[in-house]
């Protein structure tokens, strides 16, 4: 069995390859994040985030490279990895019919030592809406609660996948502050996101993604400085070639 390593990075992928019929989504991505860190991975629609952090939450097998989370295989040692790995992906599949409440209770019981009911319906702010169906709820509402069952081990490593999608101004900042503080906690936080300026607050480095490929990586200033553009929103136009508003959220 694999031993846990507390030394080394928190994530680490090396050489990481996937590929769809004709199409090769991953083509040999190395990446790592350190504890504690927040690692931004960026990139226009199709440029593989989302299955990068796919393989790397051992939902997709990849076709070759390695994949170690804090020291652990998640395919080799995927009972492990659940119990320090929480992860938020854009397309998540919960049972409409189920109360906040009865999936935290759910959620929480898959764990030894989850994190208080109340602080998760705190953190998130959905404390008035623990009674009602996640069928019901608004589109920033579910996620929020996805955000909150992936908080529910005390995950040391956390993938978000577009988190403040559907959120209003005030709650987006709110759930930065949230990161922040699991960031505090000493939480490793892989962040996929289109959005810049979430991106800049948060992240202290950033990965960008083009064609399955690392096109950049470094500090939000340092990709910035390296397109020779004022803000990293510039940067990705300048170094993807794409317009932020031309594509899709959803890879």
């Amino acid at each position: 069995m694999t031993t846990q390593n507390l030394r080394g990075p928190a994530v680490r992928i090396e050489n990481l390859t996937k590929r769809y019929r004709d199409v090769l989504a991953v083509d040999g991505v190395s990446l790592s994040a350190a504890p504690g860190e927040t690692l931004g991975i960026l990139g226009a629609n199709g440029a593989g985030k989302t299955t990068t952090v796919e393989m790397i939450a051992g939902l997709r097998r990849p076709d070759g490279g390695s994949v170690s989370v804090r020291g652990l295989d998640p395919f080799q040692d995927r009972a492990r990895v659940r119990q320090i790995l929480g992860v938020q992906l854009q397309e998540g599949y919960l049972h409409g019919a189920l109360t906040v409440d009865e999936l935290l209770t759910l959620y929480r019981s898959f764990y030894p030592d989850p994190r208080p009911h109340a602080e998760l319906l705190e953190l998130v702010e959905l404390r008035d809406k623990a009674g009602e169906r996640f069928e019901k709820l608004s589109g920033g509402q579910r996620q929020r609660v996805s955000v909150a069952l992936a908080l529910a081990g005390r995950p040391r490593v956390l993938i978000l996948d577009e988190l403040t999608t559907g959120l209003d101004p005030g709650a987006r900042r709110r759930m930065w502050r949230t990161i922040e503080q699991l960031r505090a906690e000493g939480v490793t936080v892989l962040l996929v996101s289109h959005a810049m300026d979430e991106v800049a607050r948060l992240c202290d480095r950033i990965v960008l993604l083009e064609g399955g490929r690392v096109l950049s990586t470094g500090t939000p200033a340092e990709v910035t400085a390296e397109a020779g553009a004022a803000t990293l929103e510039d940067a990705f136009v300048t170094l993807t070639g794409q317009e932020l508003h031309e594509r899709e959220v959803s890879e």
